[in-house]
């Protein structure tokens, strides 16, 4: 059995950028891939929110009232019911005075069972040593 594990280091804010759904969104396509692999082979993808990128998790941002555009929050919860692993750094939701309860945590009104980790920097360094492939946005 191989697993491919795929990292995906959300860095900037979403304001005038794309980058942070263009994240979510490849890693919640990884998860699609399994129809072309072998038996057993498998693919894990974990999604780190770090330095200004914490900003994307703040909750009831209005982005669809607003600018008519899919928010970042609902595709946090699309990627929790896909399974994946997300990942929010500690320190840096000190830095901006954000508490768990600022951010988008859980997809419990979708059926999600997954929780947002908000841990120590120290921990999203161990989860990218242990990708295969890491990718910045």
């Amino acid at each position: 059995m191989a697993t491919t594990k795929l990292g995906f280091i959300v860095q900037r804010p979403g304001y005038k950028s794309e980058n942070p759904k263009l994240a979510l969104t490849h890693a919640i396509a990884s998860q699609s891939v399994e129809i072309y692999l072998d038996d057993e082979d498998e693919v894990t993808c974990d999604v780190a929110f770090i330095g200004d990128g914490v900003l994307n998790c703040i909750k009831d941002q209005k982005a669809v009232e607003n600018y008519q555009l899919n928010s970042t929050e609902s595709h946090i919860k699309m990627a929790l019911l896909c399974d994946l692993n997300i990942f929010v750094c500690k320190e840096d939701l000190d830095k901006y005075g954000l508490t768990e309860n600022d951010i988008v945590l859980d997809a419990n009104e979708m059926g999600g069972d997954l929780e947002v980790k908000v841990v120590p920097y120290e921990e999203i360094t161990k989860m990218m040593e242990e990708m295969k492939h890491l990718l910045f946005f």
